[in-house]
């Protein structure tokens, strides 16, 4: 029997060049057991703001690839700061223009808290919003990846024997999606 590779979509709540949330996914990506094949998604700074009138055919570009992203991927793995005790906005938007998609209802997420003093407004937020969304969350509480902040590297975070063995302990929950048909 041929082994199934589950495909995992890695979305950063980030637009920074240098982002703790995007070095928790990289760090992932690397650690990824065989079977889990994790892809990152780069196209958050150019999404256009969402509009409604927008969210017709033909779709945007962006927002196109972006829906062909999540319905390829067998899950999804978010990485998202909080901002004022808040989901940051252009996160939002990504999140908005997939409210009407088919590609998201019932989709596998796994959220990743990268905040090492314990940010929590934002991932309530997320939580809520996801639920609404209709995702099927893998676990009741973001699993917890202890960075020291902003502006750390994937190298740093794969320096640390603890960091690694969070981040295979929440890549664990990914081992049971079942695959896309």
């Amino acid at each position: 029997m041929r082994a199934t590779t589950r495909r995992v979509l890695c979305l950063s709540g980030s637009l920074r060049r240098v982002s703790s949330n995007t070095a928790a996914l990289e760090a992932a990506r690397r650690l990824a057991a065989p079977g889990l094949e994790l892809v990152g998604y780069s196209g958050l700074g150019v999404l256009p703001l969402f509009n409604p009138d927008d969210d017709v055919e033909p779709l945007p570009a962006a927002v196109l690839a972006l829906r062909e992203a999540v319905g390829r991927a067998d899950a999804l793995l978010i990485a998202c700061p909080e901002y004022a005790h808040g989901v940051p906005g252009a996160f939002k938007n990504l999140l908005d223009w997939l409210v009407g998609s088919l590609e998201f209802p019932g989709k596998p997420v796994l959220l990743l808290n990268s905040a090492a003093r314990g940010s929590y407004h934002a991932q309530e937020a997320l939580d809520e919003i996801l639920r609404t969304m209709s995702a099927q969350l893998l676990t009741t509480h973001p699993c917890k990846v202890s960075l020291p902040g902003a502006g750390c590297t994937a190298e740093q975070v794969l320096a640390s024997a603890d960091r690694c063995a969070e981040l295979r302990a929440a890549l664990d929950n990914l081992a049971d999606i079942p695959p896309r048909l």
